[in-house]
């Protein structure tokens, strides 16, 4: 397949760089010093599941240099949705599938907004990695999964087709028929985690064995189930003992890429994760008071340093 990675970060790096490992013509867009990093040394991995080297790899900032592609791996920060979607016109031929791996519940639509329904995929991405360094994507522990599938529930050849890349790559992947469930599935474990995480300033090891913390993370997860059943979305009523086994099974140094974000004086997704959950429960009439605190509290960092 013909693919196209916006952006080469931590999520799209490293699904990138698998899916080229395994022959497939993957284009990285990236920028700055990572872009430069990425020219001169290749785009490099390290992980658990096998460390990785993409040298040469096709690296630009321009997508009209790559030109139309089967899919488009479309993984930035939240509040550069619109402003990236735009720079994907150029990759989009007659069947092209963006496929949004963004956190969040509403990535799908605003992507259609831009470019069409008919070119948006929706994903999910479960992957605990940062940029270590320019050119250098850090993975911790050895969960790299990938949900995706048409937002009509149809099953596609383009899906099919990315399904077999995913798998030929090694990658533990789904396509499923059933995306926005998926979709809010993630983000009920998600917005929780973000947010338990950057507000204590601990990662999931310390927050499961202190029996406050703990219980802090379940209450949030539990209103964010609320809200998404308020919301039509078929969510089981045995997830919030799920998310709590999940969480037991975390890697004990993982953090949300929000914590690590706040750590280094970044901007924050708080407007779409727990800021999202609290706007979704208003609208809905479900009361979500972890998550306004956790919104409250962290609003002061919410633009980075």
């Amino acid at each position: 397949m013909r693919i196209a990675v916006m952006a080469a970060g931590a999520v799209g790096g490293y699904f990138g760089a698998r899916l080229a490992a395994a022959g497939e013509e993957v284009h990285v867009l990236a920028r700055g010093a990572h872009l430069e990093a990425i020219r001169a040394e290749g785009l490099r991995i390290e992980s658990p599941r096998g460390d990785l080297v993409i040298r040469p790899a096709q690296a630009t900032d321009d997508p009209a240099a790559i030109g139309p592609v089967d899919i488009v791996l479309f993984a930035v920060k939240l509040w550069d949705t619109e402003a990236a979607g735009a720079l994907c016109k150029p990759l989009l031929g007659r069947d092209t599938a963006v496929v949004s791996l963004l956190n969040g519940v509403d990535s799908e639509e605003r992507l259609a907004a831009i470019l069409g329904r008919e070119h948006v995929m929706g994903g999910v991405a479960y992957i605990a990695s940062t940029i270590a360094a320019p050119g250098l994507i850090r993975h911790t522990g050895t969960m790299a999964r990938l949900v995706f599938g048409e937002l009509d529930g149809t099953r596609s050849r383009r899906g099919a087709a990315l399904l077999v890349a995913c798998e030929r790559a090694g990658i533990d992947s789904q396509l499923t028929d059933a995306i926005a469930t998926e979709l809010w599935r993630k983000f009920v474990l998600l917005a929780a985690f973000s947010g338990v995480t950057a507000l204590t300033r601990q990662a999931a090891g310390a927050i499961r064995a202190e029996p406050w913390a703990r219980r802090l993370f379940l209450d949030a997860v539990a209103e964010v189930a609320a809200v998404g059943r308020a919301r039509g979305i078929a969510l089981d009523t045995a997830m919030v003992a799920e998310i709590g086994a999940t969480l037991d099974r975390l890697p004990a140094e993982m953090r949300a890429s929000m914590a690590v974000d706040l750590e280094r004086g970044n901007r924050l997704e708080l407007d779409w994760l727990s800021g999202a959950v609290v706007r979704l429960g208003e609208a809905a009439g479900v009361p979500t008071p972890v998550h306004r605190v956790i919104a409250a509290a962290l609003s002061f960092y919410a633009q980075g340093r």
